[in-house]
């Protein structure tokens, strides 16, 4: 991937949390229930996903700490999304959630400004998915909140 490839997925990772932030207003003027209405039995409220990307995203900026400061960072630790969102209570307010979103996306999109060629040639093998790279990462990132908040959107109007 070349610098401008990675300047526009920089750009999108920044650009991500406006999405949710916006996804979270428009599900908020549908009403006080429409936060927690859910597509199906099996699928995830606009809450649940809130406190979803708030620990993804928590997840997202160790593991890309890990990939350009260990030596060789040879364990990215995968976790069991649905196991989290039932033990980790995804019922709760959600504003504690998108405030740690909006810190951590801004302290790692400032890191990434920062990333060398080095940086970001540098590899680790993910748990559950094997190899993986610092630039794999940003393409997984850039797109994940984006993704969501269309998610959040669509679950308020179940």
């Amino acid at each position: 991937m070349d610098a401008a490839a990675r300047a526009g997925l920089i750009a999108r990772y920044r650009e991500g949390v406006g999405e949710v932030e916006s996804a979270v207003a428009a599900v908020r003027a549908l009403g006080p229930d429409a936060i927690d209405r859910r597509p199906a039995p099996d699928e995830w409220s606009a809450r649940q996903v809130v406190h979803h990307l708030a620990d993804s995203e928590t997840m997202s900026a160790t593991r890309i700490r890990r990939l350009v400061a260990d030596e060789e960072p040879v364990l990215i630790q995968g976790y069991d999304e649905p196991v989290w969102a039932a033990r980790l209570h995804y019922d709760r307010p959600i504003e504690g959630s998108l405030a740690l979103l909006r810190a951590v996306r801004e302290a790692t999109a400032d890191l990434l400004d920062r990333m060398t060629e080095a940086d970001w040639a540098k590899t680790g093998t993910h748990t559950e998915s094997g190899p993986y790279s610092a630039e794999r990462w940003l393409e997984i990132y850039a797109a994940h909140a984006h993704d969501h908040a269309g998610q959040i959107r669509r679950a308020a109007l179940a």
